[in-house]
């Protein structure tokens, strides 16, 4: 019997093992495959970054820093708590209400107030009825440094703005809680603490230069 050169079964051996077609069905399926994938990493893109332009444009990432004559006060805004009242105030901003606005009341451990000088008598009613803040319960919105506006009806182109001292467990029976100081509360107990006469107005005047907006990144 004839020995077979080994050269000869080498090349047989290549002849065998050679490359097996891929079907056409399964280069399809590799395909679909594939552009689902794509598909489902652009969506996910697509989703966080709606997501991220929302988060930007919403009441949390919303801050506003009030320069006044006696420094910084940095709030942040309660766009889902209050959306109408943060509507208003951002309004207000852009065109420069608040500009030159005085504090007009401040009364210590309580209390200081911008904004409308004859929407005062919510915040009399409160220091006529201060013995009994200690016996109502409180919340998180009840503490000090909060920012909020009388509920009572106001003309479109006024605005109150009151800034807590203390915690206030009846504050919401007269304000509408739509943010609270995140910065610059030694500010604010700079102000409480200016001499006021005896109907709690202060005898120096205390002002808001101007309110610069903010969005955290």
């Amino acid at each position: 019997m004839a020995r077979i050169k080994p050269q000869t079964l080498l090349l047989q051996s290549k002849k065998k093992r050679g490359p097996s077609r891929v079907s056409v069905p399964m280069m399809i399926l590799y395909g679909l495959f594939i552009g689902l994938v794509v598909f489902s990493l652009f969506a996910t893109y697509r989703h966080w970054s709606r997501r991220s332009v929302e988060q930007m444009g919403s009441g949390s990432s919303n801050f506003e820093i009030l320069n006044t004559s006696k420094g910084a006060i940095h709030v942040e805004l309660f766009k889902d708590g209050a959306p109408e009242i943060v509507d208003k105030f951002l309004d207000l901003c852009q065109k420069g209400h608040f500009k030159g606005m005085a504090f007009h009341h401040m009364i210590k451990h309580y209390v200081i107030h911008g904004g409308d000088p004859q929407g005062f008598g919510a915040a009399e009613d409160w220091i006529s009825r201060g013995k009994l803040r200690g016996k109502l319960v409180t919340s998180p919105k009840h503490e000090a440094f909060m920012l909020g506006t009388s509920k009572s009806k106001q003309d479109s182109k006024k605005f109150e703005l009151f800034i807590t001292t203390a915690p206030i467990p009846d504050l919401n029976d007269k304000l509408i809680v739509f943010g609270r100081v995140i910065k610059g509360q030694d500010v604010v107990q700079e102000i409480e603490e200016v001499d006021t006469d005896e109907r709690y107005r202060p005898k120096s005047n205390i002002l808001i230069y101007d309110v610069i907006l903010k969005r955290e990144v």
